[in-house]
């Protein structure tokens, strides 16, 4: 790694990549006719710096193990990562000028549809969270000596996602990651709150117990030494506060305000700072010669079958618990499986598998940003992490889940104390968008298992779907249905009742298919025959059992669910059978809930045995 002794010839040659690096960028963005070239030119040194002279690795192979970590946090200089990883011989440079074209994947902001993209950035305040989860894999996990470098913006500062990664990072002691602030005072539409107090910036981060360096983000001795002297600072993360201004190196835009996404217009202005940058240029550059990263050990990771759900029929046990349960044994014959927790872990028995494997459970303290950005990390680095909390403080994280979502982020979320049903607690702690929230994404698998079993099995299965998987869990006991025998496969459902003569199929998951069961029972007495559906998976949805018990059930369906109305189990029922004449009914919440026990509350918002039996009755009788 560079340092104090950087020759003459080195600096030169950086000084030259820097100002190819602006030159492409103004190209790239002047031929899009759109991006931010004076926000890449602001950061050209730091990159040209870390790409061509600090980092170690491949540049030809940007997933190669051990190879130092980067992530563009400020995801609108897009252009300048991607002239970066041009340069450095990924792919031909005349690539570039295909910037935010249908036809490339280099995108407005950086995805994972590129080789050398971690996770999309582009939301501010997600990058440092993410690169906590990349270095707490080198450092506990894998133990491996790659190093984490992330660039913020000193705009994105502001997010309070940072501060909760600043918080994680000292607590963690990630001496692996350094952060960088690209400092160049002039934000969208004003100058930062800080502007260049280079020492306001410094109090804050030492203050978060980072080691904080202040650095003229255009001196490359200066950027080279401070990267050095990250490199040696043990026990602590390091942040290079680096002074820049805003479109360095073209006069005419430099320091000024209104230039924030703004290309320069093609023909003469783009000519002008073209010519301008071109004349920065100097001869004699040393050849740049990239680190290579060491070879770590790579021994095959063995994985085996987990050993069958300990719960018979009849057991009482909380799905919530039943997931604590299968993670500690999914724990056991994977070693790729993390857990990450936000301070909840005694309530979500995530506390099971940190007893066991504490090199790979991760307490989050009160951060559930932060929690879903490391869960996103570690998914980066080929584990399979299962991130739980409340379901209803997930909403806190939910642009988190949204460009993990957007990432194809191979995370797992779990969350418990969903619905009415938590009973005393009242509303501000009843998960009753989760689903909405969750379907709502891309290829998110959505999960909402009803037992014990159901749940362990399904753990499993979340491990080995590729792509964001939620469970949601409950908070109550409920009795076991199903031996361990039975097998839960994703997409698919249970019909647990049924005979030749239902004239309504009663669709539920959780606690409300309990109730569904009191009331077939209830109804039968009265001589009404119902099929009763576990609908377990919810995204994908099983529309084949639905379509066929609608079928035989006189086209008719009411759907139970502890959850808001909208955007819940009843709306993926009635979008997978409208379409063929179903008549579906919902019961939901309807209203703000109060606090109560869970059964009087169940009761109270029209989801219990009683509204289920009534509802049933009107169904028929107006039919």
């Amino acid at each position: 790694m560079a340092g104090l002794i950087a020759s003459p010839e080195l600096l030169n040659a950086l000084h030259n990549k820097a100002t190819q690096l602006r030159i492409h960028s103004v190209r790239a963005t002047s031929e899009a006719g759109s991006g931010h070239p004076s926000s890449c030119a602001s950061a050209a040194d730091v990159v040209a710096a870390l790409f061509f002279s600090v980092m170690r690795y491949d540049p030809h192979n940007p997933k190669a193990p051990n190879s130092d970590r980067f992530i563009l946090s400020k995801g609108h200089a897009a252009p300048l990562l991607y002239a970066a990883w041009a340069e450095a011989g990924l792919f031909p440079q005349s690539e570039l000028l295909k910037l935010r074209t249908l036809a490339s994947d280099l995108e407005g902001h950086p995805t994972p549809r590129l080789s050398f993209v971690d996770m999309a950035t582009g939301s501010l305040g997600q990058g440092l969270p993410v690169g906590i989860g990349i270095a707490l894999n080198a450092k506990f996990v894998d133990r491996l000596d790659y190093r984490t470098y992330v660039l913020m913006g000193d705009g994105e500062s502001v997010e309070g996602s940072v501060w909760e990664a600043a918080e994680i990072g000292r607590q963690y002691g990630l001496d692996n990651l350094c952060a960088i602030v690209d400092v160049n005072r002039l934000g969208q539409s004003d100058p930062t709150m800080l502007q260049h107090d280079m020492d306001a910036y410094r109090s804050r981060w030492a203050g978060f117990g980072w080691h904080a360096i202040v650095v003229d983000g255009h001196d490359f001795t200066a950027i080279l030494t401070a990267f050095d002297e990250a490199a040696r600072t043990k026990g602590q993360p390091t942040v290079l506060l680096a002074r820049t201004y805003k479109g360095k190196g073209i006069s005419f835009i430099e320091n000024k305000p209104d230039w924030h996404g703004k290309p320069l217009k093609k023909g003469e202005e783009t000519q002008k700072a073209l010519d301008e940058l071109t004349k920065q240029l100097s001869p004699n550059g040393a050849v740049i010669q990239i680190p290579k990263p060491s070879a770590p050990s790579t021994a095959p990771v063995p994985i085996a079958p987990m050993p069958p759900a300990p719960y018979k029929i009849g057991d009482s046990v909380a799905t919530r618990e039943a997931f604590g349960t299968a993670l500690e044994a999914l724990g056991s014959v994977n070693p790729s499986i993390v857990a990450l927790d936000a301070d909840v872990k005694n309530s979500t028995y995530t506390d099971k598998f940190g007893k066991k494997f504490s090199n790979r459970f991760f307490e989050s303290f009160i951060a559930e940003q932060n929690m879903v950005g490391a869960a996103a990390g570690l998914a980066a680095c080929g584990k399979i992490p299962f991130a739980a909390t409340f379901a209803c403080f997930f909403s806190r994280a939910y642009d988190f889940i949204r460009m993990a979502a957007i990432s194809g982020s191979n995370i797992k979320l779990v969350g418990t104390h969903v619905g009415v049903s938590i009973g005393e607690d009242g509303p501000s702690q009843m998960g009753l968008e989760d689903i909405a929230m969750m379907a709502a994404q891309p290829n998110v698998t959505v999960l909402y298992p009803s037992d014990g079993t159901a749940t362990y099995q399904l753990v499993e299965e979340a491990a080995k779907r590729k792509g964001m998987v939620y469970i949601r869990a409950g908070r109550p006991k409920t009795p076991v249905l199903y031996g361990s025998e039975e097998r839960f496969h994703i997409g698919g459902s249970k019909i647990l009742r049924q005979s030749a003569s239902d004239v309504l199929t009663i669709v539920a998951a959780g606690v409300t298919l309990f109730e569904a069961l009191k009331a077939h029972d209830q109804l039968k007495s009265a001589g009404i025959a119902v099929r009763v559906i576990d609908l377990y998976s919810i995204v994908p949805i099983d529309r084949t059992s639905l379509l066929e018990s609608g079928r035989a059930t006189q086209r008719r369906i009411l759907t139970v669910e502890d959850h808001y109305a909208h955007g819940g189990l009843g709306d993926a029922v009635l979008s997978a059978v409208a379409t063929e004449g179903m008549k579906v009914y919902k019961l939901a919440v309807r209203e703000i809930p109060h606090s109560g026990k869970p059964d009087e509350l169940v009761d109270r918002y029209g989801i219990g045995m009683r509204s289920i039996v009534d509802t049933t009755k009107q169904i028929i009788r107006e039919h």
